[in-house]
């Protein structure tokens, strides 16, 4: 594991959940239950006691990827993981205007609300990481610090965006013809990540993977939480973006995990859980 301080940018799920107040369990022992919302049901779990950290996955996950951090920092946190809609166990229902970057910022919002956190270490990966720096935006009083893994900030240049978004519908087209198939080659995170609907995953390709503008990219600089960000040293085609953040978010520090990809929280758990741990203890 190499650090740099301030250098350069899914299982065990009920087919019926409870719709319950939000409460944390034992550390390690987790439960799931769903939020309401007006226009989706969330799916989310809560355990450990201590300050808030809220976990985000990535594209074709869901709140099961992080199984490998819970037992390390439920210790001493309360960990909020969630799927977000169209993912695992939560539905934004038909209509694809239900999904979209700016509900995941709100279903963020509403999920600290029900559990009564005024504010929280906003964490995620890839699409997971994109939706932090978006909630931080909209919600920067909530932020206490940031953790970017294996993400990036969008584009600034409307011809590299429009080729993330040909490759985000290509995906949903993919999900539309081939159902949850065509996850049969994807990690075990993602086929095992009991999506109950591939029409969702599709709704959430076009809607919250699919980007619109370069706000995050500018907002960089007017980050002033701590930030911690992080990459696999195998995960190749996030390194501009790793350091690009790390240059441009003030109070940043950059951690590369050895011998790990896109997703170095399940490539080398012991090694991200540390470097996590790390960065928290600073706070």
């Amino acid at each position: 594991m190499k650090q740099q301080k301030g250098s350069l940018c899914f299982t065990y799920l009920n087919s019926t959940l409870p719709t319950a107040t939000c409460r944390a369990t034992t550390a390690g022992i987790d439960k799931v239950a769903l939020l309401q919302r007006d226009d989706a049901s969330i799916n989310y779990t809560v355990v450990g006691e201590g300050p808030a950290i809220i976990l985000s996955h990535g594209f074709s996950y869901s709140h099961s990827m992080w199984d490998g951090q819970l037992a390390a920092l439920s210790r001493h946190y309360k960990i909020i993981r969630w799927d977000m809609r169209g993912h695992g166990q939560s539905d934004g229902g038909n209509n694809p205007a239900n999904y979209s970057a700016a509900a995941t910022v709100s279903d963020m919002a509403a999920l600290l609300d029900h559990c009564d956190v005024k504010d929280a270490v906003i964490g995620g990966l890839s699409l997971g990481g994109y939706m932090s720096l978006a909630f931080q935006i909209a919600h920067p009083t909530r932020v206490r610090a940031l953790m970017l893994f294996d993400t990036g900030p969008g584009f600034k240049k409307d011809q590299a965006r429009d080729s993330w978004n040909a490759t985000a519908n290509a995906r949903a087209e993919e999900f539309e013809a081939n159902g949850l198939a065509t996850l049969a080659d994807a990690g075990s995170a993602a086929r095992d990540a009991n999506h109950a609907s591939a029409q969702g995953l599709a709704h959430a390709a076009r809607g919250m993977l699919a980007q619109t503008d370069a706000e995050i990219m500018y907002s960089l600089p007017d980050i002033s939480v701590p930030t911690l960000v992080l990459v696999g040293s195998l995960d190749e085609p996030f390194f501009p973006a790793t350091d690009y953040m790390a240059a441009k978010i003030p109070n940043s520090t950059k951690v590369v995990i050895d011998d790990a990809g896109h997703a170095a929280n399940i490539d080398q758990p012991a090694a991200f859980n540390n470097a996590v741990l790390a960065f928290l203890a600073d706070l």
